[in-house]
């Protein structure tokens, strides 16, 4: 995948990667974590089995009418049981979930493991927007950043904005850094999630959830709260801003000095 997105980004320099969802989209946003390139590539491992054993039904059951129907053979076939096919078609099957096993596991370990993180940013989903705590940086005073993040409704919205999916306050993270993320919610079921960073963290009051990030490519990057928590559920959704290390320390100096 990332032999991949080099030969996009060096070949083809006007292609610009997609980070939000788009018309008629069928396949994956494109991947900027290692972990939703793990995604797309058990997916597409997943597909090549799916397609073979489709192909393998679909003509059997296409030989299985063709020539057990009545008009080619007036005489039944007495045939009730076989002992060789019965275990082809168990022992084959269990072959396959256990290579299908050994990617996804390391896949789900995968996500589930938390590095040393190097920020810790706490995410409360609210009815209906998100709040967001950065609570390794405080002033003077002792207080952390916080901020809440609504959706720009459509008459502010500017050109080359995107509907429904823009915000006004982003999460700003740094490039190539181990980031914790603790979801949590104040009233209801909501739900983190962001598919090219290959993150979906369910928000549940009263509860800790973390997830990991570790982004690998600059840009913004858009997801929606996937949880139908109220009447206004289609109408929160999350911008996370990735930007260089010089940056994201200009905008903290920003953010405490306000």
């Amino acid at each position: 995948m990332q032999l991949k997105l080099f030969f996009i980004t060096t070949l083809f320099p006007t292609i610009v990667l997609s980070d939000a969802p788009e018309k008629w989209q069928l396949g994956f946003q494109d991947p900027a974590t290692p972990i939703m390139e793990g995604i797309i590539n058990l997916h597409h491992d997943l597909m090549f089995f799916i397609c073979v054993i489709s192909i393998f039904v679909s003509w059997m059951l296409g030989r299985t009418l063709w020539y057990f129907n009545f008009n080619r053979n007036l005489i039944p076939s007495t045939l009730t049981h076989g002992t060789l096919i019965e275990m082809v078609w168990t022992v084959t099957p269990a072959f396959i979930l256990l290579i299908i096993a050994i990617p996804s596991f390391s896949l789900l370990y995968a996500m589930d493991e938390v590095i040393s993180p190097a920020i810790t940013i706490k995410t409360l989903g609210r009815q209906w927007y998100w709040s967001y705590e950065y609570s390794d940086y405080s002033d003077e005073q002792g207080n952390s950043i916080e901020f809440d993040s609504y959706m720009i409704p459509e008459e502010d919205l500017e050109l080359g904005q995107l509907r429904l999916l823009e915000v006004d306050n982003r999460m700003v993270i740094p490039i190539n850094t181990h980031i914790r993320v603790i979801v949590s919610a104040a009233d209801v079921l909501h739900s983190w999630a962001i598919p090219s960073l290959g993150i979906k963290c369910d928000a549940i009051p009263g509860r800790l959830n973390q997830a990991s990030l570790f982004v690998k490519r600059e840009g913004l990057y858009y997801g929606q709260c996937s949880e139908i928590c109220g009447i206004n559920h289609g109408f929160m959704p999350i911008v996370v801003e990735v930007v260089s290390l010089k940056n994201y320390v200009t905008w903290i100096s920003n953010k405490l000095s306000d």
